[in-house]
């Protein structure tokens, strides 16, 4: 694993050690960033369910200003410290050992506005959509903010629901990247959301 490009492009990344983390592969991470910028000036991105780190140095070499990670597993939060110092994004970054719903709440009480959101949660995990629609409620995402969440190729999400838009999808063989596009007030018309079908 390294940094694919911009501020640290080429620099190696750290694995969290054992089989209990999925890192996103250089190519899907490659892909992801083709379909969201590739590059960025400024803003707030946050890392939910972090693991190495890597999707979220990657937002920070390619221009975003700050980056949150956030992991409940130590290993993790061990390596992304790591990760962060070996390629020089420690002062942008914040690192926190916590759970999703934990980690929102703590965001909603110092306000913060994120532009990116990255979602690459264990694929046991089909509910992607209600943490975006808890971000809402908690008011945690700025206008036009993007959020990437990185399924299970058999998982399907609505194209539209809540605040929320699919403006890109790829599929990876058994993994699938879906990014949405967060648009507050535009709510999904009556009947249009969908719960994520297996």
């Amino acid at each position: 694993m390294r940094v694919i490009a911009g501020e640290a492009k080429g620099r190696p990344l750290q694995a969290v050690p054992g089989k209990g983390t999925r890192p996103t592969t250089d190519k899907v991470k490659e892909a992801i960033f083709s379909m969201i910028g590739p590059y960025f000036n400024g803003g707030l991105a946050l890392d939910l369910f972090a693991g190495t780190g890597g999707l979220g140095i990657e937002a920070l070499s390619r221009g975003f200003e700050r980056a949150i990670f956030v992991d409940r597993d130590p290993r993790s939060v061990a390596v992304i410290h790591d990760n962060v110092r070996r390629t020089g994004m420690h002062a942008r970054a914040e690192v926190y050992r916590n759970d999703a719903g934990r980690a929102l709440k703590a965001l909603e009480k110092r306000r913060a506005a994120l532009n990116l959101v990255l979602l690459d949660p264990p694929y046991a995990v089909r509910d992607a959509d209600a943490l975006m629609v808890e971000m809402d409620d908690r008011g945690l995402l700025a206008p036009a903010a993007l959020v990437v969440v990185e399924h299970a190729a058999d998982v399907r999400y609505a194209e539209r629901f809540g605040s929320f838009t699919t403006v890109n999808e790829a599929n990876y063989g058994e993994i699938t990247v879906t990014v949405y596009r967060y648009e507050p007030g535009a709510k999904a018309p009556e009947g249009a959301e969908n719960d994520a079908t297996i």
